[in-house]
């Protein structure tokens, strides 16, 4: 069964383009736009929530988003739970098909490009992961998730919190590619970008540090002390700052040719160009299948599934020895339900499963406190892990900052799926 040209994805999620919502928020923010590139400046940086981290060797986290609401009953199937069979009597994901499988889980085998990571100890899963109370509205569920701080006041994401508590003083040290994630929004400077090559002078085929068009503005622009003179400053400064990148091989040969594909490769490029950047977010869907998820072997999710694969694959492939540095978290915003819709899909839920791969992880098993599933029409998997314990062991195993300055209120469980 094949995915439908025009997926039905509920009107929420589709109806607005997240791109432009969120380019038409930070605007009034401070937003500069040049070259191609997106800057927020620091025009209201926030004050440091921490003391001085201990020294830690160089790393590297990448944040991918499954947008829409991945289907983690789908993704990491628990076989030995007899009501996933029967609440999904025509998408499930049979038990001799699955790919290692331990007691409980097996994972969906459109996700076999991953299983050299998973056997070298590099992948992880964790299930049953979410917030802590459900949500089923797309753009509510996403921005409680990125803001990582319930109840709280301050505006601003948790991954800029982490750029806080490394005292990141650049726009290069946060990196969206693609649209910027209220993860990376608040008082630190990152960039937005499509593509790496896009940093630079508008007409400029190669780019130097002396280049004249870059004197030039630097001396229309350094006196201003206005707000746009602030941000465009900032956007000069990172063009500077990211010329290794765009001197770096392109590396689209060896990555599916897909969205995905496309933007870890810009990741791994800036990785390569070696200019300070620490935290990345990519977005990958659309998963919001309410409609056709498929079979094993075709639709929606094995498309899905697919690609998530092959682009993580391809990224750990050719990063090499610098993926030792690396941690690539995936998330999205809540699960899907247990059982099936009248139209093969799977309607808002709850729960879902989180992949880790790289640096740290201890990988190659799952990682859940299985809840048990019901069969109910509007039952949900629950949340037995709230998913910043995830993300807390990873900022403390990989960053040395407070996870107290990037979770405000909050007091993280053991999982262990982090080595220390």
């Amino acid at each position: 069964m094949s995915q439908p040209d025009q997926p039905c994805g509920c009107p929420e999620f589709t109806s607005v383009n997240r791109r432009s919502l969120l380019r038409g928020g930070l605007a009034v923010a401070g937003l500069t736009t040049v070259f191609g590139s997106t800057v927020v400046s620091r025009s209201t940086r926030a004050a440091a929530a921490t003391s001085a981290a201990a020294p830690v060797e160089p790393w590297t986290i990448v944040v991918l988003s499954l947008r829409g609401a991945a289907d983690g009953l789908s993704l990491v199937v628990p076989h030995a739970d007899e009501v996933y069979y029967r609440a999904r009597p025509r998408i499930h994901v049979p038990s001799d098909r699955l790919l290692a499988k331990d007691g409980m889980f097996g994972l969906h085998p459109a996700l076999a490009p991953l299983l050299p990571l998973w056997q070298s100890g590099r992948l992880a899963a964790v299930h049953a992961t979410g917030l802590p109370v459900a949500n089923r509205s797309h753009f509510s569920a996403m921005e409680q998730l990125e803001d990582a701080a319930p109840g709280s006041a301050t505006r601003s994401g948790w991954l800029n919190r982490l750029l806080g508590g490394t005292a990141a003083t650049t726009p290069v040290e946060g990196v969206a590619v693609g649209s910027l994630p209220t993860a990376l929004y608040g008082g630190q400077s990152v960039i937005a970008l499509e593509d790496v090559d896009d940093v630079d002078v508008d007409g400029a085929e190669s780019l130097a540090a002396n280049d004249p068009r870059l004197a030039s503005l630097r001396r229309m622009w350094g006196g201003n002390r206005s707000e746009m003179g602030r941000g465009m400053r900032s956007a000069l400064d990172t063009v500077r700052r990211f010329e290794p990148v765009r001197r770096t091989a392109d590396p689209s040969a060896s990555y599916p040719d897909t969205d995905l594909g496309r933007a870890l490769g810009s990741v791994a490029r800036t990785i390569r160009g070696d200019v300070g950047t620490s935290v990345f977010t990519v977005d990958h869907g659309d998963w919001d299948m309410h409609t056709y998820v498929g079979r094993p072997d075709d639709g929606w999710m094995h498309d899905n599934a697919t690609e998530l694969a092959e682009g993580i694959a391809a990224f750990f492939a050719d990063l090499g020895a610098l993926g030792d540095r690396v941690t690539l978290v995936t998330i999205s915003e809540f699960g899907r339900r247990t059982v099936e819709n009248a139209s093969q899909g799977l309607d808002h839920g709850w729960g879902n499963v989180m992949f880790l791969a790289g640096a740290q992880v201890k990988g190659g098993r799952y990682y859940a406190e299985w809840p048990g599933l019901t069969e109910t029409h509007d039952a949900d998997l629950p949340v037995t892990l709230d998913y910043r314990s995830v993300l807390a062991e990873v900022v403390s195993a990989r960053t040395g900052v407070s996870t107290a300055t990037v979770f405000p209120g909050f007091t993280p469980e053991p999982v262990g799926v982090m080595r220390a």
